[in-house]
């Protein structure tokens, strides 16, 4: 299905909607039927029915088709949270005595239900690194239910090898699920590798414009349905039609953010890896990074989003570093128009920094729509400030 056709005319039946050009905001949350017997039949299948928002609304079930439609997958669900598309499917298809394998870098709030929510409810996790496929085989127990994988991974930009995760996974009957927030369907469709379960944070990328926070998960309409079904529902984490229209706002420019980002990013990240001040840069794109190989082979593109560390990597030089920055604002989430900076030693607490320690001298940088030289500019004054 062309691309094209999906950001701008899947699911738009314009004659419903008095041939408006952008779909309405079906603000309303709840649905009329003129007889009884229309309400039971819609009552019976709620997931192919508008009887409630919290279930399906119009506006929301456009913006499925075209995500679903752009991952290669049969159907998807849409949540109020990033984070609410990864932690609801794993409730609804896991049960007390599961056992799951995920890597051990994950975004904090994954890494948080694998380590202390899921616990509570008897499933247990195995970590591991991912970057060697044999590390799965080797951590899969007979309880073994679902490989979670984060493809780059948050900060370090570990890749794990999807298709031959997905050939293992699918032998044993496991499931399988990925956090492709980093990628995008337009840079990485791992549905099309195999991989039964794509969430992504919609308010990154998909959003465009942070304005809105939302997740996504797509996969099976079996699997979908299940999910709808049975916690998405009870849990309760939907999305407004409101905030449905903006990520349909948001697709339409897409391929063309995430286009300028990478192209931004290639020439930011070349030009920092030559400073004097920097040590090292992490990017899946560049040609020194370790996986490179794999990350040209199963993306089409890399998007924004890198981390670097300076060759003075104390805690001050880091922070005076990022609160020199004038036109970059520093910022935990990524994926709209503007730059951001984001530094691990937001995260760690001043007496445990660890100078020696990689994970803490890492600075996150997302590079937004602005003029690539523009923000050269601004990190070169950052770095002569910090290494005064």
């Amino acid at each position: 299905m062309d691309i094209s056709y999906i950001l701008n005319e899947l699911g738009e039946n314009r004659e419903d909607y008095f041939n408006a050009v952008s779909p309405p905001i079906m603000q309303t949350s709840n649905f009329a039927f003129k007889k009884v017997s229309e309400l039971r039949e819609a009552m019976s299948d709620e997931y192919n029915a508008d009887i409630y928002s919290r279930g399906q609304n119009p506006t929301l079930n456009i913006l499925r088709k075209k995500l679903a439609a752009l991952d290669g997958a049969e159907d998807a669900l849409m949540f109020s949270s990033g984070v609410s598309a990864i932690s609801i499917p794993i409730l609804a298809l896991l049960k007390a005595g599961d056992h799951i394998i995920a890597i051990d870098n994950h975004y904090s709030w994954t890494n948080k239900l694998f380590h202390t929510l899921l616990p509570k409810f008897g499933i247990t996790t195995t970590f591991v690194s991912g970057t060697v496929t044999s590390e799965f085989e080797e951590a899969i127990q007979a309880n073994t239910r679902l490989i979670f994988l984060e493809s780059p991974s948050t900060f370090t930009y570990q890749l794990q090898d999807l298709r031959k995760v997905a050939a293992l996974a699918k032998r044993l009957a496991i499931i399988t699920m990925i956090d492709n927030s980093y990628c995008t369907p337009i840079y990485q469709r791992p549905a099309e590798m195999g991989i039964d379960l794509v969430a992504q944070s919609a308010t990154k990328y998909i959003g465009g414009h942070s304005d809105v926070v939302a997740g996504v998960v797509t996969g099976r309409k079996e699997v979908i349905k299940t999910i709808f079904e049975n916690e998405f529902m009870n849990l309760g984490a939907a999305l407004s039609p409101h905030s449905a229209w903006l990520l349909l706002r948001g697709l339409r420019t897409l391929p063309l953010r995430l286009g300028r980002s990478f192209e931004s990013t290639q020439i930011i990240t070349e030009w920092l890896s030559r400073h004097e001040a920097v040590k090292s840069v992490l990017w899946p794109f560049s040609s020194d990074f370790k996986q490179a190989n794999l990350a040209r082979e199963q993306m089409q593109g890399c998007g924004g989003l890198f981390s670097f560390s300076l060759k003075n990597s104390s805690a001050e030089k880091i922070e005076a570093f990022c609160n020199s920055l004038q036109h970059f604002l520093i910022a935990v989430s990524w994926g709209g128009h503007e730059s951001l900076v984001c530094p691990a030693i937001a995260s760690i607490p001043a007496n445990e920094y660890n100078a020696d320690n990689e994970q803490h001298q890492y600075i996150r940088v997302y590079i937004g729509l602005e003029d690539p030289a523009y923000l050269m500019r601004d990190l070169e004054q950052a770095l002569l400030k910090a290494d005064q």
